[in-house]
């Protein structure tokens, strides 16, 4: 029985690699903070209800899957010779909402998981109740998008996330359009939570912690119109 469950544990850890090399190719890219750009040009305010960032992340290998909603509360986009040059919004983390469907085991509840995900084992909502993104850069996107972009990205997108307190400057490829009067910004991307110092269930060394994956898919949508 002990060989059988180290043979399963094998197994288990090589389909957590393999899933982990797959979700690579759509990872933001991270760096430190960054200088904000200059917000120049028209600044059109970020339309809140029409706003929205999903998430969604896994147990360790891509398992039992769990997704939902965050509220962008505030923000605008810079408008400059027809290009969004500069930017930021708010995130209000109190509103973190959890999918029902996404969660089919009998025993689990949704709303004991936005409890969870709110409290000081990962984003400690009472003591950071928002999170935040600046734009450091947007320019043309050089190349191809790898596998797991936003559909008709044709830009690359720079900016400063700060989740839970800690900021880190993030890039990816994003689709961003221009019309007489708004803007909008969407992008999907994965980052790893431990870097925001995030860490609970990231420990390999604690078998009772080894289940959930730091990897969050991140998928924004962001409108905003005079």
């Amino acid at each position: 029985m002990k060989k059988l469950s180290v043979i399963a544990l094998v197994a288990v850890g090589l389909l957590a690699a393999s899933c982990n090399k797959k979700k690579a190719a759509d990872s933001a890219a991270t760096n430190s903070e960054q200088t904000v750009a200059e917000g120049k040009g028209e600044v059109l305010p970020v339309d809140a209800a029409t706003s929205v960032v999903n998430w969604k992340a896994f147990h360790k290998g891509g398992f039992a899957p769990r997704w939902g909603t965050i509220t962008v509360k505030s923000g605008d986009l810079n408008v400059e010779n027809g290009q969004v040059s500069a930017g930021s919004f708010v995130i209000d983390m109190a509103s973190i909402k959890v999918d029902p469907a996404s969660v089919t085991e009998a025993d689990k509840k949704p709303a004991d998981l936005e409890t969870h995900l709110k409290s000081a084992d990962f984003f400690d909502v009472t003591k950071n109740p928002t999170s935040e993104f600046k734009i450091t850069s947007v320019a043309d996107l050089a190349e191809a998008p790898k596998e797991g972009a936003i559909e008709g990205a044709n830009k690359t997108v720079s900016g400063n996330l700060t989740l839970s307190g800690k900021t880190v400057n993030v890039t990816f490829p994003a689709k961003v359009e221009v019309a007489e009067g708004s803007a909008s910004v969407q992008a999907k991307f994965t980052v790893n939570r431990a870097d925001w110092g995030i860490k609970f269930g990231t420990s390999e060394a604690d078998p009772a912690e080894w289940g959930i994956s730091k990897d969050i898919e991140i998928a924004v949508d962001v409108k905003a119109k005079k």
